[in-house]
């Protein structure tokens, strides 16, 4: 069920994937990701294969392949606690869909869904080794917007997805009260949410003076693709993204943020009408947005709690009109997942929010470095607002992928570093002979006794 051009495009994937340095692969693997239609698929023995689970597993097959020096790790760091906390809820979630459908053909899908999760965190995971491959990373998204918001425009002007011809998308567009939705190749929604949440990274590029260029591409690039999508929760990832960046002099006291947030929501729940949660259904920053159906959506799956917490509920369909969409991410694990699955689900973010403060902490004195984590909680924090309108497909999640194994990456170079810089002997932080002679003799006394 491949077009001609995806096949050719897919083979060249994968012999770049296996005889390209493990350097340049992430470029191959993300650059593939978003260029080809969930629709194209290979189907073998029954068994349904996206081109997007193929380069999974070609990229799976190359780390298994991979040599590796004795003692080192294909993981930056080993295995932490966020890669924990991603096994936990994917394998959760692949067990309780199995009971609750007790079905041959749910627990397929189920294991196809836990290859495009948990394979695609490993692959993601493995192809970001280092420092460098972060920025690398940044600079292949900011070129995957700029693509991306070139054929959404292009959308705009012609009527048409250019997508559509490779098969696995519609040619077609989406309109909604008059306004063209333009999709690209994951979809308006999910599309615009992607170069949302991603723009403080775009301008962290653009800190480091190295490649503004890129930045500037990236920028232009997600913009578009939110423009273009007319959607609402594109831009309250936006939002979410712009709002981290602004709490950045207020850094050093997020505690405070934190508890006057969560106090603020429990006094307006205990005024309002309705709960706090029904302020979703006022945010319409399109002017043709459904947010009443993701109140709703919200609600029911709150007030149905007793259905869905130990093996999820299959029939939330029945909950109100239009409960299949489920348009919120949250909701989505909860009800496929049950309420195991949804803990181990938020716990992946708890543990990235905690590794970023970590770190920050450990570089509070180099303001660069404090930047980049920041930017990194920025983005993580666009994401969680972009979960209360989406429902990320498998395709969405490489955009958030990335971002986790990013973390744990900057994360573990920092820890790295505090560890080497403790562990240098005294006498090797002196440039010169008469430094050491300067050093006051009751230090040296206590340096000599210790070493």
């Amino acid at each position: 069920m491949l077009s001609p051009l995806v096949a050719i495009w897919l083979l060249i994937a994968i012999l770049l994937i296996f005889s390209r340095p493990r350097a340049q692969v992430l470029t191959v693997f993300l650059l593939s990701c978003f260029s080809i239609p969930i629709g194209q698929v290979v189907v073998l023995a029954g068994l349904h294969f996206t081109v997007l689970r193929i380069l999974i597993l070609t990229v799976l097959a190359r780390m298994a392949a991979s040599r590796q020096s004795p003692g080192a790790c294909r993981f930056a760091g080993g295995f932490n606690a966020i890669d924990r906390a991603v096994v936990l809820w994917t394998v959760s979630a692949v067990i309780v869909i199995s009971l609750q459908w007790m079905e041959a053909a749910a627990l397929i899908n189920a294991l196809g869904s836990f290859v495009d999760a948990f394979g695609g965190y490993l692959a993601v995971r493995f192809l970001i080794p280092d420092r460098e491959a972060l920025r690398r990373t940044v600079k292949v998204l900011a070129l995957v917007c700029v693509v991306q918001g070139a054929c959404m425009i292009n959308e705009q002007i012609t009527h048409l997805n250019v997508f559509g011809y490779l098969g696995g998308a519609s040619l077609g567009v989406t309109v909604r009260d008059g306004k063209i939705r333009s999709e690209g190749v994951i979809g308006c929604i999910n599309g615009g949410a992607l170069a949302g949440v991603w723009i403080p990274m775009f301008i962290w590029l653009w800190s480091e003076r190295r490649s503004r260029v890129f930045a500037s591409a990236g920028l232009a690039g997600a913009l578009a693709m939110v423009i273009t999508s007319n959607s609402s929760t594109s831009w309250m990832a936006v939002a979410g993204a712009l709002v981290g960046l602004a709490f950045w002099p207020l850094r050093n006291s997020m505690r405070l943020v934190r508890w006057a947030f969560a106090l603020t929501l429990v006094a307006l729940h205990m005024v309002m009408h309705g709960p706090v949660w029904s302020l979703i259904a006022r945010i319409d920053l399109t002017g043709s947005s459904s947010s009443y159906h993701r109140y709703y959506l919200l609600d029911n799956c709150i007030r149905h709690f007793d259905q869905w917490w130990f093996l999820g509920y299959r029939h939330y369909d029945d909950w109100g009109w239009s409960m299949w969409d489920l348009c919120n991410q949250f909701v989505a694990v909860a009800v496929t997942g049950g309420l195991l699955t949804l803990v181990f689900y938020i716990l992946v973010f708890k543990r990235s929010f905690a590794a970023i403060g970590i770190a920050r902490k450990q570089v509070q004195r180099d303001r660069s470095q404090e930047w980049l984590f920041w930017c990194l909680g920025s983005v993580l924090f666009a994401i969680v607002v972009a979960h209360f309108g989406i429902n990320y497909m498998a395709q969405a999640m490489m955009g958030v992928f990335p971002l986790l194994s990013c973390i744990s990456v900057a994360g573990f170079e920092v820890a790295r570093r505090v560890t080497l810089k403790t562990e240098t002997p005294v006498w090797d932080r002196f440039d010169s002979v008469a430094q050491w002679h300067d050093f006051s003799p009751a230090r040296n006394e206590l340096v000599r006794s210790t070493y």
